[in-house]
């Protein structure tokens, strides 16, 4: 078995791996960290993580593989992985997280090909990652990932305007729905609508640019923009674990 572990802005996912099916996944805080060891079943051979949290995340993340006794990976960004090749003006540079949603992005497309079920004519992907930032890549039907976009999160947009106004607040607890108020009758929905319209605008208009693309979505914020997205849209609850299975798969680490 392998433990993945996707360490983001503001938490940790992690899934276990048989070979065959994903047997866990789950969404932790990082103070929760140190005591997955606990609930995570043995044997596990290796620890593949993709952290983008900095040398914190990276000192709590190498505690957890010593307590679990097992080798730990750091995956990287690459020129090349699992089918994918990376145009960045410095491959090494390209964001881990946005480089794993793009291998998974990869292998969902192939998958639905062989499958010929689910929208086998749609050979590239505009692929989403909304967290803490939203990222928006797009991957060519070669498996080229050909550039993309980075820009606040949603509540990273919200908070801008709450912090540094005077007038414009926002109380997201209050808001257990996630109905989209059109027009906006009130400040609040102003804010959060304008943050929505703002992270869809960027979705279609990469669509656009690109012609005919998938979009898979994955993220904290994701549900929030699926309602408001056209087809063909895929939903992934954990995009960067599904990239480093791939990774496992290809390296050896998972037989």
């Amino acid at each position: 078995m392998i433990l993945c572990l996707d360490a983001g802005n503001t938490r940790a996912k992690w899934g276990l791996h048989d070979g065959v099916r994903w047997l866990r996944q789950q969404a932790v805080g990082y103070e929760d960290l140190p005591a997955l060891a606990a609930s995570v079943p043995r044997p596990v051979a290796h620890l593949l993580v993709c952290n983008v949290a900095g040398s914190s995340v990276q000192e709590k993340v190498e505690h957890l593989a010593r307590q679990l006794a097992i080798p730990l990976t750091f995956f990287k960004s690459s020129a090349a992985c699992c089918g994918v090749q990376n145009s960045y003006d410095q491959p090494a540079r390209l964001g881990a997280d946005r480089w794993a949603g793009l291998i998974a992005g990869r292998a969902l497309l192939m998958a639905a090909d062989a499958d010929k079920t689910r929208s086998p004519e749609v050979a590239s992907a505009i692929v989403v990652q909304a967290g803490t930032a939203t990222t928006i890549d797009y991957l060519d039907a070669a498996g080229v990932f050909q550039g993309g976009l980075i820009l606040p999160g949603m509540s990273l947009m919200q908070q801008a305007l709450t912090k540094n106004t005077a007038g414009l607040k926002v109380d997201a607890a209050s808001r257990a729905d996630l109905a989209l108020h059109v027009p906006p009758k009130n400040t609040q929905d102003a804010i959060m609508g304008g943050a929505l319209h703002a992270t869809l605008g960027a979705i279609e208009r990469m669509r656009a640019l690109q012609g005919a693309a998938q979009c898979i979505v994955s993220g904290g914020a994701a549900a929030y923009l699926l309602p408001h997205l056209a087809s063909p849209v895929w939903h992934v609850d954990y995009l960067v674990l599904e990239g480093l299975l791939q990774v496992a798969k290809e390296s050896g680490l998972l037989a």
